[in-house]
């Protein structure tokens, strides 16, 4: 019994996968390096010196070593008063768009889905925090000037304030999505965002029970969304689809009635192939 304890006080476990690593094989030089690059985000694309250090923990000189070694390895460049990401970033991105299935598999359904509805449909994962774009679809004479949530491969918005995202938190168990608000408040975005916890969860419970997301204005005024869960082949939720309209274009019961049918039917043919 001793043995096995002290064998898990020699290791580290990360909070969001679970996962463990003994002590010895975790380098922590990795971690402060990409925890300076997690700093960037949607609505915080520069960063000094002192932002960094505040961001991770790291003091200002350990934030500069960082820093400065990120930009002399190409993947932050520096104007003489803050850093910003370079292209060179988009080789991660690019690397798992391309070598992942669910991806691959996912365009051709979209593509479908938009060429019969001219809608916006877009597959999204959970990362933490927020549900991340891994395929979209657009109809062809719509730009990203205009599209709703400014839609794009790789974006990131607030799980709980999006259809995607509240479907990905409700198949979550039930102590981890206790663990997920503990982790991550609600956060009011409009006045319709759900920012109280019981009634989230309450809300979650319904969304697994309906097995779809109906949400409207929480992220983005104007703007509502609808998502189902798509499962693998041995029924574990990976992924969620949606469709992201505005409101002034779409009702409600049009996307209930006409669009839900179509979510509903192109994850069925998702499953024989994830």
């Amino acid at each position: 019994m001793s043995t096995e304890s002290d064998s898990r006080n020699r290791q580290l476990q990360n909070p969001d996968n679970k996962k463990w690593i003994r002590h010895e094989d975790f380098i922590a030089g990795i971690s402060k390096g990409l925890a300076i690059l997690d700093c960037f985000a949607n609505d915080r694309h520069r960063l000094n010196v002192t932002m960094a250090a505040e961001k991770t923990g790291l003091t200002r000189a350990a934030a500069r070593r960082h820093l400065m070694t990120l930009e002399y390895l190409g993947y932050l460049e520096f104007d003489g008063h803050y850093y910003y990401l370079t292209p060179k970033i988009l080789k991660f991105s690019g690397a798992y768009l391309s070598g992942a299935q669910l991806p691959k598999i996912a365009q051709p359904l979209l593509n479908l889905l938009t060429q019969q509805t001219s809608l916006i449909y877009s597959v999204m994962v959970l990362d933490g925090y927020e549900a991340i774009t891994i395929a979209r679809s657009a109809a062809h004479q719509q730009t990203d000037r205009v599209n709703p949530y400014g839609l794009h491969l790789g974006n990131r918005l607030p799980a709980h304030a999006t259809s995607a995202g509240k479907i990905l938190l409700s198949y979550l168990s039930k102590e981890a999505q206790q663990e997920w608000l503990e982790k991550y408040p609600l956060k009011a975005l409009t006045k319709y965002t759900y920012t109280d916890n019981e009634k989230f969860i309450k809300l979650l419970a319904e969304v697994r029970a309906d097995e779809y997301c109906y949400s409207a204005e929480e992220h983005e005024l104007g703007v509502h969304a609808l998502a189902v869960p798509i499962h693998n082949h041995r029924a574990d939720v990976v992924a969620a689809l949606n469709i992201v309209s505005p409101t002034g274009k779409t009702s409600k019961e049009y996307l209930i009635q006409y669009i839900l049918p179509l979510l509903q039917q192109t994850s069925i043919e998702f499953r024989q192939f994830v």
